[in-house]
């Protein structure tokens, strides 16, 4: 309800609109005869324009304001985790930005046949494994979350080790990695996940840098098997770029066995520099998707061995010929 107090006001403001010197002969005929154009203050009706263009807001006030809103949810506990420990906010939010930023500008990553990785429905893709520092799984799942039309996740299967380190393994779990083991990637893959196997395990990313790009034994093919329980598409994938990384020269085992790790690399920086060797190389990323290998009509023969075998020496000799082209592409490992 108005009172007479701020009718007043109104009728005040009103007339600081009109100009205090009088219309001179060449004013137009309305402002001369007292009357005030549309869009006038004053007048009741809409202004033709803004009087100052409106700016879009600093895009540094968006994301302080983003952040602060991630943090309260945070603290207040608002997010949520699955049966595994994955949570995809943070995981959006914070590793991947991270990761971003060693694959688009450190190493330059080329993605290529990212049409063949399901758009919805369980997936297993199948890579190769390299670089002294699993590296390649995590910048594989993050350029397919970013390329991928539907920004699907990779739920990545780790060896024990991951998931036996304190700080890593809450990392490894936060961000969507289980064990790798039969039964975790059955319930993945019977959820309608993607999950990402790397069968070479500790074989591959701790081979010397003189074996660069040639596959290690896949194990007893135990994604295979898995695949063909839930009759999941096999996707394999081929990563050129991990080998020269962190080029290992020499595995002292006497060290490895002491502290218990599967190998303690010697690199070109690493002991030598300390921490500063942990610095990967800026080797240009090459990654390629192959089509995917259909599973549906052989779910009765996930305890076949021949067929489990068979399926895996296929996977793998897919994702050899792929390399080779790769590297064919990509004559210098630091070229642009």
């Amino acid at each position: 309800m108005t009172g007479p107090g701020q009718e007043r006001d109104g009728a005040e403001a009103g007339r600081f609109d009109v100009p205090l010197d009088p219309p001179g002969p060449d004013a137009e005929p309305a402002r001369r005869n007292g009357h005030r154009r549309p869009g006038d203050a004053g007048d009741g009706s809409a202004p033709e324009g803004p009087a100052v263009a409106d700016r879009p807001g600093d895009p540094w006030d968006r994301r302080v304001a983003s952040g602060l809103a991630f943090l309260r949810r945070r603290l207040a506990g608002d997010y949520e985790v699955d049966e595994f420990g994955f949570d995809p906010e943070l995981t959006e939010s914070l590793f991947h930005p991270l990761l971003r930023v060693l694959y688009r500008d450190w190493f330059r990553t080329e993605v290529t046949g990212i049409e063949h990785v399901p758009a919805d429905g369980a997936g297993l893709v199948v890579g190769n494994h390299s670089g002294t520092v699993a590296l390649d799984a995590l910048i594989l799942s993050a350029a397919l979350h970013d390329q991928h039309p539907a920004h699907r996740f990779l739920r990545l299967l780790g060896a024990d080790l991951v998931f036996r380190m304190p700080v890593v393994s809450e990392l490894a779990r936060k961000s969507g990695g289980t064990v790798a083991c039969n039964p975790d990637a059955e319930r993945l893959l019977g959820a309608g996940e993607l999950v990402g196997v790397f069968p070479e395990g500790f074989k591959g990313i701790g081979k010397l840098y003189s074996d660069r790009y040639k596959l290690q034994r896949f194990g007893r093919g135990g994604f295979v098997s898995a695949a063909l329980r839930t009759g999941t598409p096999i996707v394999p994938v081929a990563i050129v770029g991990g080998e020269e990384i962190y080029p290992m020269l020499a595995d002292i085992k006497p060290l490895a066995r002491l502290l218990k790790l599967p190998y303690f690399p010697v690199t070109p920086t690493f002991p030598w520099l300390g921490p500063l060797g942990m610095i990967p190389l800026p080797s240009k990323w090459l990654i390629e998707f192959c089509p995917p290998i259909p599973t549906a009509h052989l779910t009765d023969s996930a305890d076949d061995p021949l067929v489990v075998f068979n399926l895996a020496d296929q996977v793998r000799e897919t994702i050899q010929q792929t390399l080779h082209r790769l590297l064919e592409r990509r004559p210098d490992p630091f070229g642009p």
